[in-house]
């Protein structure tokens, strides 16, 4: 048995719209809620004082004085619930149970080696769960439901995944991830792809500074990206979190080909697929690097590669600045077309060293058309690998305050 809709916590509309522009703002005063949402005093009062009556949120101090009284302070209540957050990528899976406020209590990680089918893969996300719950003293009723991001395409409505790329075990096309999880938890499920989860955390993430247009890029095994405007994820007639790696940046005839897809495409220039296949073909001809004592180059996989980085071995400094070169040209076109405020980079190849990011970044700049008058925010983001599973758990925490 399912827990009964989140969005029926909150039965007001008002408040509702209330609850969201705390939870927006992180920590609000009365004056500017007052001013955000238009109410008259006395309602404004009524709903606040309901909203921490049902302990969703709370006073939280005072703020600076303007010439009166220092006005007072709300925040949403960290305690008054909490939800669970799954990611499911090709090369790790996560959980993470969260507070209201998105504060990681618990995390659990899973490397996604041959044999994690999702039937395993699931019920070890289940058990996980549950002894998370028990660790810290939680009832099933203090947790709101868990939210997954997953490698797309996805059918968000159905809380299906369809027909991923590149896992490394057969048996996820079709997989019915919302109904295998509530059947086990009894708990509610909602379904997006990890792209968009990233970026609602780092969209939640945001206190000083609030962004209206954002793009995020996940970058593993493959390309992911997804974009914000005016606040609200962008969905497009289907999902194809993965478009963007079918973006073809180069059309001569020696033009490489991803795994599947378009020749010539940025996925097949700037991916972990594209660094290994230039390793090992280089490797193969004969160029010196620390990777040639491991053995066979079919055997290098990118760890070894990142290890090698490090040690600032030539041959994979040279590889991955060509990627991130690629990407950057990839990037820039993405940031021609649709001018965000802010781009937040996350993934393997962003997270394992500083030269891709830096790398990549220069070249999006010095090839965006409108530079300088236009000038936009790169960011490796405020969660790291963790954004596309905490992100998860606030698709949970949001329902609160759907209408």
């Amino acid at each position: 048995m399912v827990n009964s809709p989140i969005s029926e916590r909150i039965g007001n509309r008002k408040e509702k719209e209330l609850f969201e522009l705390i939870r927006q703002g992180g920590t609000v005063s009365k004056i500017e809620l007052l001013e955000e949402s238009g109410l008259t005093v006395s309602t404004l009062t009524r709903l606040l004082d309901e909203l921490c009556a049902q302990g969703l949120i709370a006073e939280s101090g005072h703020g600076p004085s303007t010439g009166g009284r220092r006005p007072v302070l709300y925040r949403i209540q960290a305690d008054y619930g909490c939800a669970f957050g799954v990611d499911i990528s090709r090369t790790l899976s996560r959980l993470v149970l969260t507070d209201m406020q998105m504060k990681v209590l618990e995390s659990r990680t899973w490397e996604m080696k041959e044999g994690l089918t999702p039937d395993v893969l699931l019920a070890s996300v289940a058990d996980e769960a549950e002894a998370m719950l028990q660790r810290r003293g939680f009832s099933p009723g203090h947790v709101l439901g868990m939210g997954v991001g997953a490698v797309g395409p996805v059918n968000r409505e159905e809380g299906v995944i369809l027909n991923p790329r590149y896992f490394p075990t057969p048996g996820w096309n079709g997989v019915p991830v919302r109904n295998m999880l509530e059947e086990r938890l009894g708990l509610p499920v909602l379904l997006d792809n990890g792209a968009n989860t990233a970026l609602l955390a780092e969209s939640w993430s945001r206190q000083k500074r609030s962004f209206r247009h954002m793009l995020y890029v996940h970058l593993g095994v493959g390309l992911r990206s997804s974009m914000l405007s005016e606040g609200k994820l962008i969905y497009g007639a289907v999902d194809m979190e993965g478009s963007i790696g079918q973006m073809i940046i180069q059309t001569d005839g020696v033009a490489p080909r991803s795994q599947e897809g378009n020749y010539g495409a940025l996925e097949s220039y700037a991916s972990i697929y594209a660094v290994e296949r230039e390793i090992r073909a280089w490797l193969k001809q004969g160029r010196p690097s620390v990777l040639s004592a491991l053995g066979s180059p079919d055997a290098i996989t990118f760890r070894e590669i990142v290890q090698a980085l490090h040690s600032r071995d030539p041959l994979a400094v040279e590889v991955i600045t060509q990627a991130a070169v690629y990407f950057g040209i990839g990037l820039a076109n993405l940031l021609n077309m649709l001018h965000p405020e802010k781009v937040v980079l996350g993934g393997p190849l962003i997270s394992t060293n500083d030269l891709f990011f830096y790398t990549a970044t220069q070249t999006a700049i010095k090839k965006t058309y409108y530079y300088p008058d236009y000038q936009v925010l790169f960011s490796k983001g405020s969660f790291g690998e963790e954004a596309l599973a905490i992100g998860a758990a606030g698709l949970v925490i949001r329902q609160l305050s759907a209408i």
